[in-house]
């Protein structure tokens, strides 16, 4: 279905509704500067029952809608590059946490509040709220939902789409869907609410959500571990979780490269072990009260040092030290934008044939240019990694444009050999929709162009994005 682009009388009615403002280049820019966007104007309603009267003159004219939040993702699904201009709406005024219950653990928050804030609100009330990424201090919990955001606490929490009870949409023709419960049992019918998450804004607009709280754990023990391969950290990980169970909340991942790249762009961090070595594993546990958490957790990790999985280690004595070794992990995202990759690939393997994948990898990017620099880093008690190739020291990245695409097709080749996925948690948006097509199963594809038919038959939902 062809889309129109906004006419100065569907302008004046849309500034009726809600305050319309010229995009600038906050809407419009993808945050690895790979392309420009385009938008007619931009809508900032302040409550469900406004986003409902645009999506539904949306609808009635045929104008695309791109929904925003933070504008934190990374591929492309915030950023229309073609067709008919269409009206972005942000969700940035929807800032609202409407509730807060220890009791029943839930916190229900509209779709543009940041999500730091919505792990303040839960601290306040003695609870945890787990999902943590790099960009929590400016993406929204509406995009979180929409992307089903990760993080680095999915090993214990899962993804947002496992902390999230109930969501209040706008659907495609204008309808609103208030299914803010607090339940976490309620089977009746098709899930609306796992049909939008994830979905990257394609089939609705989540305008709030209900959210699980959980309790906060008493003993947090923090390490940096030294090992001398991949290998060695997921033995590590089999051993502790063996020994601990949901004890393990993260365990990443770090290389030298990526505490090089730190050095290099000039982002403050403190080493955090006496040399660097390879590979690195961040871990953090956390346990009750009156657990022995510390004392089994210097066993264990002594343990892997008598079997050479470890050569050396360090365990934060404080919060200010625990802090110092996060600000690593959370720094290398920046670092590697200052620098500026040739291919980012956000992807998933089986946590068992990551070493093998990281060789395979590695032996495969030098076959094509020796001097290509790798960090790799990521989820490893997932299974998630982000392999991103960078050029030489002082060379740009440009310089390698004309391969980027093949080289990225070699990566997502291999992975798909391994049983892997080319989107671990970034999403599809619009820069990975040749790869849905090319690694998806066909009848996975045809559902999914049947569901976005049914919900949205005139196409004005995101449009571009995903299929």
């Amino acid at each position: 279905m062809p889309l129109n682009e906004p006419t100065p009388e569907f302008l004046s009615k849309l500034a009726r509704i809600t305050d319309s403002v010229e995009p600038t280049v906050h809407y419009l820019a993808e945050p690895r500067g790979r392309y420009d966007g385009q938008g007619a104007a931009v809508v900032r309603p302040r409550s469900v029952g406004e986003v409902s009267e645009i999506v539904r003159l949306c609808n009635t004219d045929k104008i695309g809608v791109i929904p925003y939040g933070g504008g934190t993702g990374l591929v492309g699904g915030q950023t229309s590059i073609a067709g008919p201009k269409p009206v972005i709406l942000s969700l940035e005024r929807l800032n609202s946490i409407r509730e807060v219950d220890p009791s029943d653990n839930v916190l229900i928050a509209e779709a543009g509040v940041i999500l730091a804030d919505i792990q303040s609100a839960a601290d306040d009330v003695d609870r945890l709220f787990p999902l943590s990424l790099a960009s929590e201090g400016s993406c929204q919990i509406g995009g979180n939902l929409a992307t089903n955001a990760g993080g680095v606490n999915v090993f214990r929490y899962g993804n947002t789409r496992e902390l999230c009870l109930g969501i209040e949409a706008v659907m495609p023709d204008g309808s609103i869907v208030g299914g803010l419960k607090r339940l976490r049992k309620d089977n009746t019918g098709y899930d609306i609410r796992n049909l939008l998450i994830g979905a990257e804004g394609t089939l609705g607009i989540i305008t709030a959500t209900t959210l699980r709280l959980m309790s906060k754990p008493v003993e947090v023990e923090t390490a940096f571990l030294a090992i001398p391969n991949p290998q060695a950290g997921v033995e590590i990980l089999n051993r502790l979780s063996t020994k601990f169970g949901e004890v393990i909340s993260a365990f990443e991942l770090v290389s030298r490269q990526g505490l090089e790249f730190l050095n290099e762009t000039g982002l403050e961090f403190v080493e955090p072990l006496s040399s660097t070595p390879q590979w690195m594993i961040l871990l953090e546990c956390g346990a009750g009260g009156n657990s022995g958490l510390k004392e089994n957790l210097e066993q264990a990790l002594g343990d892997a040092f008598e079997a050479g999985l470890i050569t050396d280690a360090v365990l934060a004595q404080n919060e200010t030290q625990r802090r110092a070794f996060w600000n690593i992990r959370e720094s290398i995202p920046e670092s590697n934008r200052r620098v500026g990759a040739i291919a980012s690939h956000d992807i998933s393997v089986p946590v068992s044939r990551i070493p093998e994948f990281i060789e395979r990898a590695s032996k495969m990017v030098k076959t094509i240019n020796p001097t290509f620099r790798i960090n790799c880093f990521g989820h490893l008690g997932d299974g998630n990694l982000h392999y991103n190739i960078f050029p030489p020291k002082g060379v740009k990245r440009s310089q390698f444009d004309d391969i980027r695409a093949s080289l990225a097709s070699s990566v997502y080749d291999l992975v798909a050999e391994f049983g892997g996925s080319f989107s671990a948690e970034h999403g599809i948006g619009r820069v990975k929709k040749a790869e849905l097509l090319k690694y998806s199963d066909p009848a996975k594809l045809s559902a999914m162009r049947a569901i976005k038919h049914a919900l949205d038959p005139n196409g004005i939902m995101n449009p571009g994005a995903v299929i």
